[in-house]
């Protein structure tokens, strides 16, 4: 004997493979969201540590950076005591100048040099006189520019021939003009250290 199903038994195939469909679709998308949420929290983990080591490198380099400022604060002061202390101590040595100058010229001026006058304008001091020849001007040129320990760069700006009156008698002369610079005592310290019979020369 045949059987014969006269239930609609296609459309329940139907219905059944749908709602598996939907609940195949629904799994996923629970998956999918439970994955993006994993991945998400573990991204904003590590997004949370590395921000708090960047505050940490922050607040470092803050640190590094005052210091930076106090050091370079620190060195400023320093060049700045330094330079006044030796504007003081070329205070101190320019008292001496004057003896130093006078005690130079007395010793390398040559014989038949006359010096009528001299004017110091800082470091630079301006010879004037007379002299029996040229070529005692020139001894005097070198003993300034080699022997003298406190005076260098002698540098002749005129040089004529004058007529010196003494009493009822003129004689010719000479007339000289130079200038030369006087060193600082700081600065002929260590060539006088090396030299020590330079003064007595």
């Amino acid at each position: 004997m045949i059987k014969i199903n006269l239930l609609p038994h296609r459309e329940v195939k139907r219905r059944q493979k749908q709602a598996a469909f939907v609940a195949l679709l629904a799994l996923g998308g629970i998956l999918g969201v439970a994955v993006v949420l994993a991945v998400g929290g573990y991204n904003a983990r590590r997004i949370s540590i590395q921000g708090e080591r960047n505050l940490v490198l922050k607040g470092a380099n803050a640190e590094l950076d005052k210091k930076i400022g106090a050091i370079k604060a620190l060195k400023e002061e320093i060049e700045a005591l330094k330079a006044r202390q030796q504007a003081v101590e070329d205070l101190q040595g320019d008292r001496n100048q004057p003896v130093y100058l006078l005690d130079e010229l007395v010793r390398q001026t040559p014989d038949g040099v006359y010096l009528k006058n001299f004017k110091q304008d800082g470091q630079r001091v301006t010879l004037q006189g007379y002299a029996q020849s040229q070529e005692r001007v020139a001894e005097l040129l070198r003993n300034l520019s080699g022997n003298s320990p406190w005076l260098e760069r002698p540098d002749l700006t005129e040089v004529r021939a004058a007529t010196l009156a003494q009493n009822r008698t003129a004689r010719k002369v000479v007339e000289f003009t130079l200038a030369v610079h006087i060193k600082r005592a700081r600065e002929a310290d260590e060539p006088a250290k090396g030299t020590p019979g330079a003064k007595s020369s």
